[in-house]
């Protein structure tokens, strides 16, 4: 499939957008890629990636191998996801410390319509189906509820462990890989290892990250070419069950300290009327409207195939 300047330009864009929900503690970047439906070509993107590349690389040349690999889409990707890294993670902080009820509540709305637009794409509902989405949405809303181990883990095996379990859930609509983190207690040894240019500790995470993301892009692949309709009922699951996670009106009963970063471990959602400070109830109720309706406004206007159509991957 040939794309033009303007094509890739748009890939980025929804790397940026990305990058900006996995900054999010409760939202995934997989969510966006489903949204935005890339989500299929870019796990089969990342499971072709293994040695019958550099084959291809030395019987073809680079060209061959880079074409085979959707390097165009990958690159765009993840510069659109770096961009957001280093520009708007800080904007987006800056919101979630200053208005949390009122950002909280936009990603509510766009989360509302991500349940709404992925189930779409099941062309046939039945017993089954039903029963996979709901199983997604325990899981998920089963996660997103364990309390945080106690103890900072400092192993090298669990945080190799604890990289490829993360960035599965990164991958994973409606699991925050930062959130696994939290949970697996290894999220106060990363930032540690970040802040003091660890590259020992950083090293091992991200080749527990590697690991993982090559092995589970491939079970996803696998299930999205075997049992398509189920993984995507699992995965609108996941994506509901996250909603509990994001709701605006939350009552914080744990936070920690991570070097100059307050975590909270553990929160309750409530009503709006006993939320102790400003509900915001107006601003939030349009903000979720608004995310809600960028959502169908996106769709309308994005000229693109449906996601359970290959999207461009020569691999899928």
């Amino acid at each position: 499939m040939q794309r033009s300047f303007k094509d890739y330009l748009i890939i980025t864009l929804k790397g940026m957008a990305m990058g900006a929900a996995d900054v999010v503690p409760g939202v995934s970047g997989g969510t966006i890629a489903f949204i935005t439906g890339i989500y299929k070509e870019l796990i089969g993107t990342i499971s072709g990636v293994d040695l019958t590349l550099i084959k291809v690389w030395k019987a073809k040349g680079f060209r061959a191998m880079w074409k085979q690999m959707n390097g165009p889409f990958i690159l765009a990707l993840i510069t659109g996801i770096l961009i957001s890294i280093f520009t708007l993670m800080r904007l987006t902080n800056y919101l979630l410390n200053e208005y949390p009820v009122m950002t909280w509540a936009f990603f509510f709305g766009l989360i509302v319509a991500s349940v709404w637009f992925v189930a779409r794409q099941i062309p046939k509902w039945n017993f089954k189906i039903v029963l996979s989405l709901l199983l997604g949405a325990a899981i998920a809303m089963y996660i997103t509820s364990l309390p945080p181990l106690g103890a900072t883990i400092t192993s090298s095996w669990f945080l190799f462990f604890a990289g490829a379990i993360a960035i599965c859930a990164m991958i994973l609509p409606g699991i925050s890989g930062a959130f696994i983190l939290v949970l697996l207690g290894a999220y106060k040894t990363v930032i540690e290892a970040a802040h003091d240019f660890d590259i020992k500790t950083l090293g091992i995470v991200v080749l527990g990250a590697i690991f993982g993301l090559l092995s589970f892009s491939r079970i996803l692949k696998w299930l999205f070419d075997n049992y398509s309709n189920i993984t995507l009922a699992v995965l609108t699951g996941f994506i509901a069950g996250s909603l509990n996670k994001i709701w605006p009106w939350k009552k914080v009963l744990e936070t920690a300290q991570f070097g100059d970063k307050m975590v909270v471990i553990k929160e309750v959602s409530v009503l709006p009327g006993k939320f102790e400070g400003n509900p915001y109830l107006f601003q939030a109720v349009i903000l979720m409207l608004t995310g809600f309706l960028l959502i169908l406004f996106l769709e309308r206007i994005a000229n693109q195939k449906p996601i359970l159509k290959d999207a461009g991957n020569p691999n899928l």
